[in-house]
């Protein structure tokens, strides 16, 4: 991991406390979530106190600090598909993946998040699983994609 960070660390030559938030997001993208040890090799990158900088990420969203899983699902809130009805489709990945938004199931293969909007609102309710858009969920359609993705583990393992 520590290279990695070294590798993000090389775009931003110079770098000062400006460079932080673009430098958690690398870090994100490349680790897919900022680490206790991400944290204290950007404070000590940008001469910033470890607090300073878990106080910005904390303060967006946009951060983890926690791995997600092998199928990352981002639930849409937007108006559209809360009209559509998303709190439901939510309430049934939690209650077949038993994780709330923000966590990961014990086994690593889904993590669930909750976005404001994933601008597919002619489709709604919709969510994407690692980035690829499903459109018009149901309740039922949830425990078809929760059973295919983890067929799809057991054909990788």
């Amino acid at each position: 991991m520590s290279k990695k960070i070294d590798l993000v660390f090389e775009k931003y030559p110079n770098a000062s406390r400006d460079s932080l938030i673009p430098i958690l997001q690398d870090i994100q993208e490349t680790e897919g979530f900022i680490s206790k040890e991400s944290v204290e090799k950007v404070g000590k990158y940008l001469n910033l106190p470890a607090s300073k900088i878990f106080g910005v990420a904390t303060f967006y969203n946009q951060f983890r600090f926690t791995p997600v899983g092998k199928y990352h699902i981002e639930i849409c809130r937007g108006t559209a598909c809360h009209v559509k009805g998303s709190l439901n489709i939510l309430e049934e990945f939690k209650r077949h993946l038993k994780i709330i938004p923000g966590e990961t199931s014990r086994d690593g293969i889904f993590s669930l998040e909750v976005v404001a909007c994933i601008g597919a609102c002619g489709l709604a309710p919709a969510i994407t699983v690692n980035g690829e858009v499903h459109a018009k969920v149901t309740r039922d359609s949830v425990k078809k994609l929760i059973k295919n993705y983890r067929r799809e583990v057991s054909k990788d393992a």
